[in-house]
C-alpha cells in the first residue's frame, strides 16, 4: 500500500455532521491502490474488561480523481462522541490507520491512538437553508434587463438594444422592467432571481456604492422594489440582493469627509489610509478594490464600519424581506466580520441565504460559522472546459467533477451556487464559439448536478459576448432574436428538475467515461429514484453502452416520454454528434 498517499483529518470536508445526530466520514487512498476500507469505531468511554468496544463497517467508495479514490460512511454516535480509525486492505495486505499513525493490528489498549470527534454539536452544525436546494436562479443585470419606466433613465441613455455597450453607457433598466417580465420567469420555471446591485451609485453597475440605503433612482424607488418583491414572493420567487462590504464607492459621504478633511475627518479610520493627504496616482495611498481609486476599501474591523454595514445587511430584510445576500469580494474581507454578519441576519430571518463571492478553494468561510454557500467556479472552470472548449476529455472532466464534490462536506454541496456564466465572465454560446449543441449540453449539467442553478440572463435565449462590457448587453425580447429551441430545451430541464427530487438532490454517482469516444455517463439517486444521464460530447454518432445491469426495470426516457422494458443483460443507446438522453429507471 501507498501510505503516504492515505490521508483523513477529524474536519472540515473528511469529518463533519451532516446533521444533528449523523456523522460523515471520508478517506482518500491512491488510486487503484485499496481494494477495500472498513471503518474502525466506538464510543471513547466504552470499555468492558479493560478493552475499548468498537464496531467494525463497511467504507463505499464514492469516487476517484486524477490520483486518488475517496472512501465514504455515515455513522450515527449514540452518545454524539467518537473515536475512529481505518482498515484498509489491498490484496493479502491489512493496515490500520489511526491518528498516530500505521499498525497491522488493531489497538485497544488506548483510545487515544484513533481520531477523535470529540461531541456532535447543534450549534456547530453547516445548515444552509433548505429551500435553496430546490432553487433556480436567474441571475439579473438590472440595467440591461428591462426599461419599463423611461422617465427615470439616466440622461443619455441608450435606445435599448441599438449598440453594444460600453464600461460607461447607460440603457435605462430598472425595476420595473423586471416586475414587467415576471410571467417570463414563471414560465421558463425560475423560482430565484439574484440582482447585482440597486443601490445609489454613478456607475452602470452599482459595484461602487454611493448610499446603502437607497435605491439607486434610476431604478426606481422603495416603492417599487417592495412591489418586486411582493409579485415575486406570490409567484414563489425568492430575491436576492447584492452587498459590496468590501468596498464603497467615491461618492460614498464617509470617503467624500476623508477627501475633503483629511487626517482631521472622524471617519478616517474607517478606510485603510497610509499617508494624508490622499492621493490617486501613481497608485492609491489608500487600500481600494485592485487599485481602482474611486473604490476605496472599508476597514470591516473598525466598530464604527462594522455596526454600520450590519445595520445595513439587517435593514433590507427586516424592512423588505429579501431572502439572501450574495456578498461581493467576500475573501477580502476579515472572518470576524462574516461570523457577526451570519449571527445578525439570521437571527433576524433564520433561512436566509448568504453566498459569497469566492472563486478558489472557499472550506474557510463553508464551516457552518459564515457562509451558506459560495459561487461555485471550479464548477464552472471545468465544465466550460470540457463542454464548451473541449480543452479536456471525458475521464479527466469526471475526475475533476469527484475532486470537487471531494473538496466540500456533502451539505455544502448541496446548497453550492452553480453558475454557467455571469456579469464578470463571457457569454457561454461565445464561449462555445457560436454552437448551440455545446450550450445545451451546458445546461443539461448544470440543471442535473447536485447544487442550486442559476442562470445569467439571455443565456437560455442565445445571447452572446466576451468579457465585460460585453457580457452586459440588453435583454433581447424580439421573440424573432431569441432561440426558441434553446429556451424550450432549458425550460423542459427545469420542469424535469422539478418533477424528480433525485435531479435536485440526489447523489451523483459517475459510471462510465470514454475518452476514446468522449462521451458521458452517470446517475443521479435518492432513495429508490434513479435518473441515468448518458451525453456524447463529441461531433461523431455513438452507439453507448448502458454500464449497468437493468434487467428487471422500464426505461422512460424524459425528453420523449418513450417507456420500454430492460429485458436484455446489456443495452445501448445511439446518439447523434452532442446528443444527450435522461433515462428514468423504474422497477417492474
Amino acid at each position: 500500500m501507498r501510505k503516504e498517499a492515505i490521508y483523513h483529518r477529524p474536519a472540515d470536508n473528511f469529518a463533519y455532521a451532516y446533521d444533528s445526530e449523523t456523522l460523515h466520514l471520508r478517506l482518500r487512498t491512491k488510486k487503484d491502490d485499496i481494494d477495500r476500507v472498513e471503518l474502525l469505531h466506538g464510543d471513547p468511554y466504552d470499555w468492558q474488561n479493560g478493552a475499548w468496544q468498537f464496531q467494525m463497517m463497511p467504507m463505499r467508495k464514492t469516487g476517484s480523481d486524477e490520483l486518488f479514490d475517496y472512501w465514504f460512511a455515515e455513522v450515527k454516535p449514540p452518545y454524539r462522541r467518537l473515536r475512529y480509525g481505518f482498515v484498509l486492505y489491498s490484496g493479502e495486505e491489512k493496515l490500520v490507520y489511526t491518528e498516530k499513525g500505521f499498525y497491522f493490528e488493531v489497538p485497544t489498549d488506548d483510545t487515544a491512538y484513533y481520531f477523535c470527534f470529540p461531541f456532535l454539536h447543534r450549534v456547530d452544525l453547516f445548515e444552509a437553508p433548505d429551500w435553496v436546494k430546490d432553487t433556480v436562479w436567474y441571475q439579473i443585470f438590472p440595467e440591461r434587463f428591462a426599461n419599463g419606466n423611461p422617465s427615470i433613465s439616466p440622461e443619455g441613455s441608450r435606445p435599448w438594444g441599438s449598440e453594444d455597450p460600453t464600461p460607461t453607457s447607460f440603457f435605462g433598466g430598472d425595476l420595473q422592467g423586471i416586475i414587467d417580465h415576471l410571467d417570463y420567469l414563471v414560465d421558463l420555471g425560475i423560482t430565484g432571481i439574484y440582482l447585482t446591485p440597486i443601490f445609489r451609485s454613478p456607475s452602470n453597475h452599482k459595484y461602487d456604492t454611493a448610499d446603502y440605503f437607497e435605491v439607486d433612482p434610476h431604478f426606481g424607488d422603495k416603492e417599487t422594489l417592495k412591489t418586486l418583491i411582493d409579485r415575486c414572493h406570490e409567484k414563489g420567487i425568492r430575491v436576492m440582493l447584492d452587498a459590496v462590504f468590501n468596498h464603497c464607492g467615491y461618492e460614498f459621504a464617509p470617503f467624500q469627509d476623508v477627501w475633503k478633511n483629511g487626517e482631521s475627518s472622524k471617519y478616517k479610520d474607517w478606510f485603510h489610509i497610509h499617508e494624508f493627504p490622499l492621493q490617486t496616482e501613481p497608485r492609491p495611498n489608500y487600500d481600494t478594490f485592485a487599485f481602482v481609486p474611486q473604490m476605496p476599501k472599508l476597514n470591516t474591523a473598525n466598530p464604527e464600519v462594522k455596526r454600520y454595514l450590519l445595520d445595513v445587511a439587517t435593514y433590507w430584510i427586516r424592512e423588505f424581506d429579501i431572502d439572501g445576500w450574495r456578498l461581493d469580494v467576500a475573501n477580502e474581507i476579515d472572518h470576524e466580520f462574516w461570523r457577526e454578519f451570519r449571527q445578525a441576519v439570521k437571527a433576524l430571518k433564520p433561512d436566509v441565504y448568504i453566498l459569497g463571492e469566492i472563486w478558489h478553494d472557499a472550506m474557510p468561510w463553508l464551516r457552518g460559522d459564515q457562509f451558506d454557500a459560495v459561487m461555485n467556479y471550479p464548477f464552472t472552470d471545468e465544465v466550460l472546459r470540457f463542454f464548451a472548449k473541449e480543452e479536456i476529455g471525458a475521464r479527466q472532466f469526471a475526475n475533476q467533477m469527484v475532486h470537487v464534490l471531494h473538496s466540500y462536506p456533502n451539505n455544502v454541496n448541496e446548497a453550492a451556487f452553480n453558475l454557467l456564466g455571469s456579469h464578470d465572465t463571457s457569454r457561454i454560446l461565445t464561449v462555445c464559439g457560436g454552437d448551440i449543441r455545446k450550450v445545451k449540453l451546458l445546461f443539461l449539467f448544470q440543471l442535473t448536478f447536485t447544487g442550486s442553478p442559476c442562470i445569467y440572463y439571455g443565456d437560455e435565449i442565445g445571447m452572446t459576448g466576451g468579457n465585460d462590457p460585453e457580457c452586459r448587453k440588453c435583454m433581447v425580447w424580439d421573440p424573432m432574436q431569441q432561440n426558441k429551441e434553446l429556451h424550450q430545451h432549458v425550460k423542459q430541464l427545469i420542469a424535469l428538475r422539478k418533477q424528480y427530487r433525485s435531479l435536485r438532490r440526489g447523489e451523483i454517482s459517475f459510471l462510465h467515461a470514454d475518452d476514446e469516444m468522449n462521451y458521458l455517463i452517470y446517475k443521479k439517486t435518492d432513495g429508490d429514484e434513479t435518473v441515468l444521464v448518458i451525453i456524447n460530447r463529441s461531433d461523431q454518432k455513438a452507439d453507448i453502452p448502458i454500464p449497468l445491469d437493468a434487467r428487471g426495470t422500464w426505461l422512460v426516457n424524459l425528453l420523449t416520454g418513450e417507456r420500454f422494458a430492460a429485458e436484455a443483460e446489456t443495452l445501448c443507446t445511439s446518439l447523434p454528434p452532442y446528443g444527450f438522453v435522461l433515462y428514468a429507471i423504474e422497477h417492474w
